[in-house]
C-alpha cells in the first residue's frame, strides 16, 4: 500500500532525507465535485486517484490542473483554492516520491466524464463511498476538505 508523508523524515524509516527534498517532481491534482459526487480516475496501480498531472514549462499550477482535468476527462473546470500538499511515496518498496498539491475545482459540465488512455476507468463517487476506495490517504483528505468547504458555504456541487 502507498504512503503519504507530510514532510521529509529519517531515511532509516524509509522516508526521504531532508537533503533529497529538492529533487521531487510536482503533480497538481483537482478535486471536482458534481451533483455531490467526486470525480476519480482508476490508474495502473489499481488505485483511484484525482485527475491532474505535471506542470509544463511556464504554466501556473492553476492552469495545469484545469488543462489536465480537461485532457483526462473532457470536463472544463475553474480552479479554486489549494486544499492540501504532501510528499507521496508512490511504491512501498521503492524510493519514488512525488510532491502532490491539490486544488478544489468547479465544473459546469453536464456531460459524463470520459476516461483518457492514461486511465482504465473514470468514476463519480459519493462522499461516503470515498473511505472504502483504494487510494492515497492524502487524496481522501483533500476530498473531505473540499466537501466540507462546499457544505459549509452552502454551495451545491453541480
Amino acid at each position: 500500500m502507498s504512503e503519504a508523508f507530510a514532510a521529509p523524515a529519517d531515511p532509516a524509516a524509509g522516508t526521504p532525507s531532508p537533503s533529497a527534498a529538492h529533487g521531487f517532481p510536482v503533480s497538481v491534482k483537482g478535486v471536482v465535485v458534481q451533483d455531490d459526487r467526486v470525480l476519480l480516475l482508476h490508474n495502473e496501480r489499481d488505485e483511484w486517484e484525482l485527475p491532474g498531472g505535471k506542470l509544463e514549462i511556464g504554466e501556473t499550477p492553476e492552469a495545469c490542473v484545469a488543462r489536465e482535468i480537461a485532457e483526462e476527462t473532457g470536463w472544463p473546470v475553474a480552479t479554486g483554492p489549494i486544499l492540501d500538499a504532501w510528499l507521496y511515496r508512490i511504491f512501498q518498496d521503492r524510493d519514488l516520491f512525488v510532491f502532490i498539491v491539490t486544488y478544489g475545482c468547479r465544473t459546469t459540465s453536464t456531460t459524463p466524464p470520459l476516461a483518457s488512455d492514461e486511465h482504465s476507468a473514470v468514476g463519480l463517487f459519493r462522499e461516503d463511498e470515498v473511505a472504502g476506495l483504494r487510494m492515497p490517504d492524502g487524496y481522501k483528505r483533500s476530498i473531505a476538505t473540499w466537501f466540507e468547504r462546499l457544505h459549509r458555504n452552502g454551495e451545491r456541487s453541480d
